[in-house]
């Protein structure tokens, strides 16, 4: 569904542009310590825009925790329960 940003998918897609597992990144851990750099942050942009978000990669780039970015990209998902605050915008 467009304009559905989980929790779950935003850690999986951070996850995934790391080459890591999800349950090895905290949320409160430094994106950039991780190994992400300017173009796969553009990967994720790109990806989380298509589905939506209304982000800038500033915001994005300013704070690189997924704890920052879910306050950002999430929104309350009827079917799963997870909750979020964000901006996106279903279309």
């Amino acid at each position: 569904m467009r304009g559905m940003l989980t929790d779950k998918a935003v850690r999986a897609a951070v996850a995934d542009i790391l080459h890591l597992l999800p349950d090895e990144v905290r949320d409160t851990d430094n994106l950039f310590d991780h190994g992400l750099d300017s173009i796969r942050l553009l990967s994720l942009l790109e990806r989380w825009r298509d589905a939506g978000a209304e982000v800038s990669f500033m915001e994005l780039a300013e704070q690189p925790t997924i704890e920052y970015w879910l306050t950002l990209l999430t929104v309350f998902a009827p079917t799963g329960g997870e909750s979020g605050h964000g901006r996106v915008t279903a279309g």
